[in-house]
């Protein structure tokens, strides 16, 4: 049976961090999965067409990569996506993974990286071996991307539990809620002077790049030190962290065991 393992992610322009992130954490399912040959897609075609118009780099999209699995042979079909949550840009990717369940004998989904409750407990685990020692007046704040699908709840969540666990971190979106001067507000009232500023995202792409750290007026970082905060970027993508790769690895490794379980997310 000709195996294969399509691993999905939303994909970035931005060729350093994409060698950093996307690209470690591919590689890191493509030497941990023996006997499934590897294939990548990107969900934003936004990216697909501007790496193709400017780099000439071709990368398809899920249902590409699908029809292209099919065609060649592939029976069995591991996908495993590198998104954050179980947010629109999954949910439609399950989509599309569901309408090819009479294409192949044997085809599954991976899961995000925050989905159940352990996921939450394991990723703020690995996000401590990137946060800095702190002060007692310093905190984190990350950046999600944010959605305005019906999971949003999952960014106060993971706060919740980074809170839990010791982590002085406040978590904002570029979308949806909480928004930066709902941050801000906290940070004020909590008496926080200094701020390490970070992604909650797989790559540190245009949002890390630009509406965190960059200069325009309306960046975080010059929102909060208009605010007097002293502010220290990391521009560092999750999927630079190896424990966060790791997460990525053991959810296509839940697929290997539960392949047969069909039509399920791992």
């Amino acid at each position: 049976m000709k195996k294969a393992v399509l691993v999905v992610s939303f994909g970035t322009s931005y060729k350093e961090t994409r060698e950093k992130t996307i690209e470690a954490c591919e590689n890191k399912i493509k030497n941990g999965l023996e006997g499934y040959d590897f294939f990548r897609a990107f969900t934003s075609n936004m990216i697909i067409r501007k790496l193709k118009n400017r780099d000439g780099i071709e990368i398809e999209n899920p249902i590409q990569a699908l029809d292209r699995l099919y065609e060649e042979g592939y029976e069995e079909v591991i996908v495993q996506t590198l998104h954050i949550i179980c947010g629109e840009e999954f949910t439609k990717l399950k989509e599309q993974v569901d309408s090819y369940q009479d294409k192949f004998k044997k085809i599954i989904l991976g899961r995000p990286l925050l989905t159940y409750i352990e996921d939450y407990k394991e990723t703020v685990e690995a996000i401590k071996h990137q946060i800095p020692q702190m002060q007692k007046d310093e905190a984190v704040v990350f950046m999600g991307h944010g959605t305005f699908h019906e999971s949003h709840a999952s960014y106060p969540a993971l706060e919740y539990m980074m809170r839990d666990a010791g982590i002085n971190a406040y978590v904002g979106t570029v979308e949806g809620y909480p928004e930066i001067d709902n941050v801000v507000k906290r940070l004020k009232e909590d008496n926080i002077k200094i701020v390490n500023l970070m992604p909650f995202m797989l790559v540190a792409g245009d949002h890390a790049i630009n509406d965190m750290a960059g200069e325009d007026e309306d960046s975080w970082k010059n929102i909060l030190e208009d605010f007097g905060f002293k502010v220290k970027i990391h521009l560092q993508g999750l999927g630079e962290n190896p424990y966060i790769q790791d997460k990525f690895m053991n959810h296509a490794n839940d697929c290997v065991e539960k392949i047969n379980e069909l039509g399920q997310i791992c």
